[in-house]
């Protein structure tokens, strides 16, 4: 029998007794695949594990939770020399899942392990802030990034992504804009900005399309600016309604620097980061992923 190729699952400790997932691992196993399973505990872990699964020669690394695994793993693979880098399979595991849903990756345990085992790689693109941060999916500004940070965990657990909303809803009251600067290969923003999303994939805090145009391959940033004086009416709109929204100000980039005189905190893939100052760039052809056919993020 043919050896297969070894995957190194890094699986998110709060996943680790998901019964549905131990059945599919075991299933693959019985019909040949070499999977090798790694559980998270503590910050770093991640790393540790994408080294071991290079020296071990996987072919594939398979990042098992919400977008914060992702990105950990992605950020981790991303400073692997090109010719020893594992591709990047996706097993959603988290809250929200958004960069999960928005490609595409079945909900269900061993669809989703196939495909990131066996699926069609696709060179993708990363995002770097300020030279040592990064982010797979999106860096959200402003009153959705306090949002996604303050919403307890217990109302995450039991109501998913629709909890961000309706945390949202609830802390109506402390919504204050953030004064920036916005500024970009032939663009320039200046103003109070309610949220700001930057954006590889297309949604954020719970399946918030806030980029819902974006592609994970065409080398561009899309960003997205809410300038609204009243939030709820955006909210609605945005999710109510497929029309341009005049409260927003959108833009596709290759980089752009955010200035503001008062702290900001970015939201990058669950990450926060905070500062005055944001350099944001796209880095072109950084990892190689794999994902469903048809996958609408892609160009």
């Amino acid at each position: 029998m043919e050896k297969q190729p070894l995957t190194l699952l890094i699986l998110n400790g709060k996943g680790a007794g998901n019964e549905d997932l131990r059945a599919a691992i075991m299933t693959l196993r019985d019909e040949g695949l070499a999977i090798a399973v790694r559980v998270t505990w503590e910050k770093g872990d991640g790393e540790r594990y994408v080294n071991e699964a290079i020296e071990l020669g996987a072919e594939t690394v398979v990042a098992g939770g919400g977008d914060g695994t992702i990105n950990e793993i992605a950020t981790a693979l991303a400073a692997v020399a090109t010719a020893q880098r594992p591709i990047l399979g996706i097993l959603p595991l988290g809250t929200a899942n958004d960069f999960a849903t928005s490609v595409g990756i079945p909900t269900e345990m061993e669809p989703a392990l196939r495909l990131a085992i066996q699926g069609k790689a696709h060179i993708i693109d990363l995002a770097r802030v300020n030279k040592d941060r990064y982010f797979i999916n999106m860096a959200t500004g402003g009153f959705g990034t306090r949002i996604t940070t303050e919403t307890p965990e217990k109302l995450k657990s039991a109501l998913g992504g629709v909890s961000y909303f309706i945390h949202g809803l609830m802390r109506m009251d402390t919504l204050k804009p953030d004064s920036c600067e916005i500024t970009g290969p032939d663009f320039h923003w200046q103003g109070d900005a309610l949220a700001i999303g930057v954006g590889n994939g297309r949604q954020a805090g719970g399946g918030q399309r806030l980029c819902p145009a974006a592609l994970i391959n065409d080398g561009l940033l899309d960003l997205s600016i809410v300038t609204a004086q009243e939030l709820l009416p955006t909210l609605l709109h945005s999710l109510t309604s497929n029309d341009e929204n005049p409260n927003i100000v959108t833009a596709k980039l290759k980089s752009l620097h955010i200035v503001s005189p008062n702290e900001m905190t970015f939201n990058l893939d669950g990450e926060p980061l905070s500062g005055c100052e944001f350099e944001i760039e796209v880095m072109p052809d950084a990892l190689s992923c794999r994902l469903p056919p048809q996958c609408a993020l892609l160009a």
